[in-house]
């Protein structure tokens, strides 16, 4: 299976982040991203009304001249399938690896690959431990010995602070963040082994008008509130959206304005959705976090999705958005969730 880039489509805020050096370029993709990447490639792309950006692991290289070559086949064709969709004029590409034999085998790839694409590589580095070795340009010394940077300090980091931007110290603790709590999780199964185990799901069109309204009206007033269900409410909300017409009309809620709000409803319900009911609520989050422009939430959304429903429609319908580096902005899908059904009254 190739790899899958975390793409973030969503331009950096230029009032507050305009980048003039290498220094500017390693503070700014944490900041972008939402969190500080590790073993990874890191592009971002410049001269589109637009742009996006993404990271894709930077694995270690096999011994096999062969697989080798196909590891950095794969790596390539994820990273850069976008970039031949959208035509960025530029891109910077980033390194975070201790290992400096795969990122320069990496660099070589890309750089020949984004020649061939007649797209111009303005920086390139790889970062590891406090330093950053030019990879583009610079005496062969600077090269080898790197140049120190302390990023923690930086007027970009600082700024993140002061707009209350969060940003992870890794991937694996964003991932966390979408992970499910056992205690919370098993209060909410109990509950729907109580009261809801054994109760059938609406059928006719009047039955799933009814529930998909009431689906709305509970995720609505908690949206607007910035509020999360109880156990007994997140229960019958998980067991309500179970059905895609009631999942719908939760999802017809969303808009990029309140995509914020949605992210954190859905955080919580998922996080406590017990096994069985966690493909809808993931879905759900995904959907509201690319909405919002976290392109990497969105990936960790699906990823918790498909450990539980590899097939989830909703999912894949998303991956495929997001796997395009599609903008929420360019993208209009009215959604009517209760199209077709009758007793409209």
């Amino acid at each position: 299976m190739e790899p899958t880039p975390d793409l973030t489509p969503r331009p950096i805020p230029q009032s507050r982040y305009t980048a003039r050096s290498t220094e500017d370029l390693l503070a700014v993709a944490p900041v972008v991203l939402g969190f500080h990447p590790a073993d990874s490639v890191v592009m971002l792309t410049f001269g589109l009304d637009r742009p996006f950006h993404a990271r894709i692991d930077l694995p270690p290289l096999p011994r096999d001249l062969a697989e080798r070559r196909k590891v950095l086949e794969e790596l390539s064709a994820s990273l850069l399938d976008p970039v031949r969709r959208h035509r960025p004029s530029s891109v910077v590409l980033l390194f975070y690896s201790a290992d400096a034999r795969a990122a320069a085998a990496a660099w070589r790839r890309l750089r020949r690959e984004c020649s061939d694409l007649g797209v111009r590589v303005v920086e390139a580095v790889r970062s590891d431990a406090g330093r950053y070795y030019p990879l583009l340009r610079g005496p062969r010394r600077l090269r080898e010995v790197g140049v120190p940077v302390d990023l923690e300090s930086h007027p970009f980091a600082v700024q993140a602070v002061v707009d209350g931007t969060v940003v992870h110290g890794s991937r694996e603790e964003m991932v966390a963040t979408v992970a499910p709590d056992p205690g919370r999780q098993q209060r909410v199964a109990d509950v729907l082994a109580r009261s809801l185990g054994h109760r059938p799901r609406p059928r006719t069109d009047r039955e799933l008008r009814l529930l998909g309204r009431a689906v709305i009206e509970v995720v609505g007033a908690h949206v607007a509130a910035r509020t999360v269900p109880d156990d007994v409410e997140a229960a019958w909300l998980l067991w309500a959206i179970g059905s895609v017409r009631a999942r719908d009309a939760a999802w017809s809620l969303m808009t990029r304005d309140d995509a914020r709000e949605h992210v954190s409803f859905w955080t919580d319900v998922a996080r406590r959705a017990p096994r069985p009911f966690a493909a809808p609520p993931t879905a759900l989050l995904g959907w509201a976090a690319w909405l919002s422009g976290d392109g990497a939430l969105a990936w960790a959304a699906l990823d918790r999705c498909a450990e539980v429903d590899a097939s989830y429609s909703l999912a894949d319908l998303l991956r495929q958005v997001v796997e395009q580096a599609i903008d929420p902005a360019t993208l209009t899908c009215p959604i009517e969730w209760d199209a077709g059904l009758g007793d409209a009254g």
